[in-house]
């Protein structure tokens, strides 16, 4: 189960990063841009047709590795045309009546097609819901998701960061339940988010569109609905108020002010709650970081309040909602002004200066893991005892990929190279951390504390290197807080904590990877060479 959770993640994340390249070349040429002005907070013409990018690497994804059932085939059913009618939209700028059209068909394809529907409701756990009452609720509930992450994709990272909290969350709490079917249709989208919001993160290269937020807002819904429906597992269907957070909170809260303030809830404006953070004068990268901090404390409520019942569920929920639409009346009103002016960030104290601007803090890291990376990767090349078919097979392939690449132009070249660097290394620290539970204990030592080494040069450098011109983002922060955590939360095995630590250990070559690549451009070819290596080293051990 777990190398089919891991392979399904590794797809989904592969294909949407080599899609997004086309995508945008094609978003250009049929002029899908997100335009600035209005309520917009971009400065430039950006290709919103992102969403197709993770929805074809995601729904591949499960197509190859999920179950083939009734269920899957629905989902996908689902998943397509909300799509496709997102992507009409993005094109096409359609009324809100097709659009609700397009997410009702979905909504039915995915209820009616694969039987899935609330069969019972909070506060009636031992009460049969007759099915036509519970295809309405579950319809009504999908169209709300739908419409509530299309709503809060505002701002750079923001609805492909909260959607993968949220599926977070519904992973882990299916891990919690056993819930295998969950699971197969929630991995992949992770893995396509993360390859997604790589190019999504401020300043984005590209935007999701319509068709990715409700996408991720109706395949949310969905796993949502699986997950809590008290007939198919032991959690109640009120706790998917909480899973799905901060989105359905700001939808909430953004149609109570506009009925306050006497204007239509259907006529956009700038009083979501990344807008209400923007005014107050936090920045892009601020208000981002934000409002990941309160979806991640409304999922840990979700997690803390996993086996209570509807009684304590709800009145907490309507308590949270009652104070944020207080929240967004007051800030409609003006009780919260903008701060006049905003104040810098300096240096005290001259030594300090000048040791932060000295070479032991802005160019030692970045010179020790520009010697140290390659040679623990060509080392690690030997490690392995033995390696599956498959990752041989693959690993020939795109040897054969990287070398063409590497022959093209110097432009083009760097594309290769890091595409053989992830995965090529992704493979081998795979195979690697196989072979090690029989390892010399000096040489796990060794591997550890090289890893905890290279994360401290690989933090100095991105604090205090300017010249990486690398910059982190929110989406870095999120990926090491849930690399860190994940092993340790509570009801995680031995395997499956093995596995956070090997995702840590990843964030950590990734992000030196990044560093080299920006600091060190004119040594491109060098590092093709590396992943070259690493990819000949695992492809040769099948066919000796």
């Amino acid at each position: 189960m777990l190398n089919e959770l891991f392979f399904s993640s590794m797809t989904a994340l592969l294909v949407c990063m080599a899609l997004i390249p086309f995508l945008r070349i094609v978003a250009e040429r049929f002029q899908i841009m997100d335009q600035p002005g209005g309520r917009k907070v971009h400065a430039h013409a950006v290709p919103r047709i992102g969403g197709i990018a993770f929805a074809v690497g995601a729904c591949g994804s499960i197509a190859w590795w999920a179950p083939q059932d009734v269920t899957t085939f629905s989902v996908l059913a689902g998943c397509g045309i909300i799509v496709l009618f997102g992507v009409w939209d993005d094109r096409a700028d359609l009324s809100y009546r097709v659009k609700i059209v397009g997410q009702l068909i979905a909504a039915l394809a995915v209820v009616v097609g694969g039987e899935i529907w609330f069969t019972t409701l909070p506060f009636l756990p031992d009460v049969d819901v007759p099915a036509w009452a519970g295809m309405c609720v579950t319809v009504v509930f999908l169209i709300a998701v739908s419409n509530a992450v299309n709503l809060t994709d505002g701002l750079d990272g923001l609805a492909g960061g909260l959607s993968f909290l949220t599926l977070s969350g519904i992973a882990y709490l299916a891990y919690l339940s056993n819930d295998s079917t969950v699971l197969m249709l929630t991995v992949p989208f992770l893995g396509a988010i993360l390859g997604f919001l790589r190019y999504n993160t401020y300043p984005a290269r590209i935007f999701m569109g319509d068709g990715g937020s409700q996408l991720l807002g109706f395949m949310m819904g969905v796993l949502a609905v699986l997950l809590t429906d008290s007939s198919r597992g032991p959690f109640s269907p009120s706790l998917a108020l909480f899973l799905l957070g901060l989105p359905f909170l700001d939808t909430l809260g953004v149609t109570a002010q506009r009925l306050a303030e006497g204007r239509s809830p259907f006529v956009g404006d700038r009083a979501h709650i990344h807008h209400k953070l923007l005014k107050v004068g936090l920045t892009h990268y601020e208000a981002v970081t934000v409002i990941y901090l309160i979806q991640a404390g409304m999922i840990g409520v979700a997690y803390l309040l996993r086996w209570q019942s509807d009684r304590l569920i709800v009145p907490l929920y309507l308590g949270l909602a009652f104070f944020v639409l207080m929240l967004f009346i007051a800030a409609g009103r003006g009780l919260f002004p903008a701060p006049t002016s905003r104040a810098g960030h300096v240096f005290a104290n001259a030594t300090i200066a000048r040791f932060v601007n000295g070479p032991w803090l802005t160019d030692v890291p970045i010179q020790f893991l520009a010697v140290t990376v390659p040679l623990f990767l060509i080392a690690l090349v030997f490690l392995p005892s033995s390696v599956p078919n498959d990752v041989g097979y693959v690993s020939i392939a795109l040897f054969a990929v990287v070398l063409i690449g590497l022959s093209c132009s110097s432009q083009v070249a760097p594309y290769f190279v890091r595409g053989g660097l992830y995965v090529g290394t992704t493979f081998l620290l795979y195979v690697c951390e196989g072979s090690r539970t029989g390892a010399v204990s000096v040489v796990a030592t060794a591997h550890n504390v090289f890893f905890v080494v290279a994360a401290v040069m690989v933090f100095l450098s991105l604090r205090f290197n300017q010249e990486s011109r690398f910059q982190t983002t929110p989406l870095d922060y999120l990926m090491v807080f849930l690399a860190v955590t994940f092993p340790l939360l509570p009801g995680v095995s031995a395997d499956v904590s093995h596995l956070g630590m090997f995702a840590a250990k990843l964030l950590v070559l990734f992000f030196s990877f990044e560093l080299l690549l920006h600091a060190f451009s004119a040594r491109v070819r060098q590092l093709g060479l590396v992943s070259l290596w690493i990819l000949f080293g695992l492809g040769i051990r099948i066919l000796l």
